[in-house]
């Protein structure tokens, strides 16, 4: 990407490296923050993008899911067992633990309440 620099030296990005550069974040399944020092961009400068991209989406259209890969550990007898509880890790390093299928209505809804606000 051809780097331009304004009168203070700062770092200039067209619309569309711009445009590139948050698509690629969608597809990443990590943290802005973390997007964003991976990227070189200081991440007050991404968030600005990001909070501009989101502000320009028509109202009503739904927000952006971004799917990402589960992965099944052996357990410790070499297989997975039904007792063995799932972990979902979040962008951002957070993890939710659930030990029992009743569980998932409720972490369902919680997933559901993070992405809205987000």
């Amino acid at each position: 990407m051809p780097v331009t620099l304004d009168s203070k030296g700062r770092v200039r990005v067209s619309k569309e490296q711009r445009r590139l550069i948050l698509a690629g974040f969608e597809r990443s399944g990590v943290s802005a923050a973390q997007f964003a020092r991976q990227s070189g961009i200081k991440y007050s400068t991404f968030a600005g993008w990001l909070q501009r991209q989101r502000r320009a989406q028509p109202k009503g259209q739904p927000p952006v899911m971004r799917l990402l890969e589960a992965v099944v550990e052996p357990g410790r007898a070499g297989a997975a067992s039904p007792a063995s509880p799932v972990i979902l890790r979040l962008a951002g390093g957070a993890h939710l633990e659930l030990a029992d299928a009743k569980q998932v209505p409720i972490t369902a809804a919680l997933l559901r309440a993070l992405t809205q606000s987000c």
